[in-house]
This record gives C-alpha cells, sequence and structure tokens, in this order.
C-alpha cells in the first residue's frame, strides 16, 4: 500500500526538475552573469575597479555599518529573547509584535521614517541641528536605518530556540546560587550558541546588501555614504557597466561565503535541536 505522502517516481521527477530549472533561471545563471561581466575585461580591470577610490570606500562602509550594527542587534536579539521566553510579563505579545514590526514595513518607509524623524524639517532635526549634530545624510542615519531593517533576525532565530529549550536549567542554576550573568554565560548561551551565529550570519548579509532604507537616508554622497549597493546603482546608471559588476560580485562572493557558512549553521543547529530533543 502506498502511502499518502509518497508520490509516483515520475511526479516527483518532475517536481524536483521544475525546482531545479527555476532556481537556475532566477539564481544560477544571474550569478553566472554577474561574475562573468565582471571579469569581462580581465583580472586587473576587476582589481582596479574595486581599488577605485569611491568604491573602496563604499566597501569600508559596509563594513563598518555591518561591524557596528551586528554586535547591537545581537545584544538586543539576546535580550529580547531572553526577556520573552523565561519570563511572563504584561505586554511581551507587543514586544513580540514590535520586533516582527520591520518584516512588514518596506525599508524604502523605513528610510522616510528616519528623514520624518532627523531630517532639517524632522521632529527632532532642528534641535540637532542647532547643536551641531549630523544625522541625516550622513553614517548615523546609514547605521540607524541598517539597524531597524536587521534587529529582528537574532530575536526571531532565538525565541523559538529558548521558548523550546523552557526554564528549567536556568531555575536550576539560579536555585544553586548562580546570579544572573553567571546563568546565562554557563547554562543559557551554550544551548544556544548556534541558534545565535545563525541569526548573526542573517543579520550580517541583510546589513551589508540593504540598499531601500538606506538609500533614502544616505543623501547618495559619493566617497561618503554610498555603500557597495548604492555604488552598484551609481556605476550602473553612468553606463560604467564592468565596474558596477566587479562590485556587485565582490557582494554576490559575500552572499556566497554567507550561503555556505549558513547551511554549515543549519546543520549544526539541527544537531543542537535534536540533542535536547526538540
Amino acid at each position: 500500500m502506498r502511502k499518502a505522502t509518497t508520490e509516483p517516481a515520475p511526479i516527483r521527477a518532475l517536481l524536483i526538475g521544475i525546482a531545479f530549472l527555476w532556481l537556475a533561471l532566477i539564481i544560477f545563471l544571474p550569478l553566472i552573469a554577474v561574475f562573468t561581466q565582471a571579469f569581462a575585461k580581465g583580472w586587473g580591470y576587476f582589481v582596479a575597479a574595486l581599488a577605485e577610490p569611491d568604491a573602496w570606500a563604499s566597501i569600508k562602509l559596509t563594513l563598518l555599518t555591518a561591524a557596528i550594527v551586528v554586535p547591537f542587534n545581537s545584544v538586543f536579539g539576546m535580550a529580547a529573547a531572553w526577556a520573552i521566553s523565561k519570563h511572563d510579563f504584561r505586554g511581551r505579545q507587543l514586544l513580540i509584535n514590535l520586533i516582527d514590526l520591520p518584516f512588514s514595513v518596506s525599508p524604502v518607509v523605513a528610510g522616510l521614517m528616519f528623514v520624518l524623524l532627523f531630517g532639517a524639517n524632522g521632529w527632532f532635526g532642528p534641535f540637532l541641528m542647532e547643536r551641531g549634530i549630523r544625522i541625516m545624510f550622513a553614517v548615523p542615519a546609514i547605521v540607524i536605518a541598517t539597524s531597524f531593517v536587521t534587529f529582528p533576525f537574532v530575536a526571531r532565530e532565538l525565541i523559538p530556540l529558548m521558548t523550546a529549550q523552557g526554564r528549567a536549567e536556568e531555575e536550576a542554576a539560579l536555585t544553586l546560587g548562580a546570579g544572573g550573568f553567571q546563568t546565562f554565560w554557563h547554562v543559557t548561551l551554550p544551548n544556544i550558541r548556534w541558534g545565535l551565529l545563525y541569526g548573526v550570519l542573517l543579520t550580517n548579509a541583510r546589513a551589508m546588501g540593504e540598499f531601500g532604507a538606506v538609500s533614502v537616508v544616505s543623501g547618495h554622497i559619493r566617497g561618503l555614504t554610498n555603500t557597495m549597493p548604492l555604488h552598484v546603482e551609481v556605476l550602473y546608471n553612468e553606463y560604467n557597466f564592468t565596474a558596477a559588476f566587479a562590485v556587485a560580485s565582490l557582494l554576490a562572493g559575500l552572499a556566497l561565503v554567507t550561503l555556505g557558512v549558513k547551511a554549515l549553521l543549519e546543520w549544526r543547529y539541527a544537531d543542537q535541536l535534536s540533542a535536547t530533543g526538540h
């Protein structure tokens, strides 16, 4: 008797073939095209395109933004997940909904929100300008916008994991006299380390590739506030296609590295869940 969930071999082959064909059309072929165009004029031109001052400035700004945003959102994500999964309090569901907010709001709309807050005619703009504090069209705005669109990833990865693990181990540690920090460092963190790394990886990938929100708040100042995605757009609009694809290939390469590490973490993450019985 055939199981209800087992399709005939021709149907399975057809479904798998359709999946691979679709992946080839929307992922594999575009990636091949990016790298082909990036090296169309040779390795020397590729290196020169990345070493060009504006391109190098965009690379440094992208890495700087990620270096600031990822640790901040990792700490926030762990704190939020700890509060939501280990404690019962009024407003818990509201906090969960707020964490999910960036998933529901368009990045462009998020950028516009920060313009309304910190722009010259915004709520806090005049106050900041009087004191010589520049937020909009500068690095702080890029960091703030990137933080907004990336802050759910660590929290949403850890909340279900920590909820499934329960509170028994932490309560036992506290009963034995451990402090809050000791309990987190020696009990909670070892149990969530792979989930945390997975969330950090997703946060870093989104931080380096964010376009919409950063485009609104950056001001598109070449050599100063253009991140790598914005610099690709500038080069492409100037018909400097090979240089545009060279920078884009660097982003694509980082994405492929992220994918490889993601696959590794998913494998380790699955082992962790099996070991805990969830």
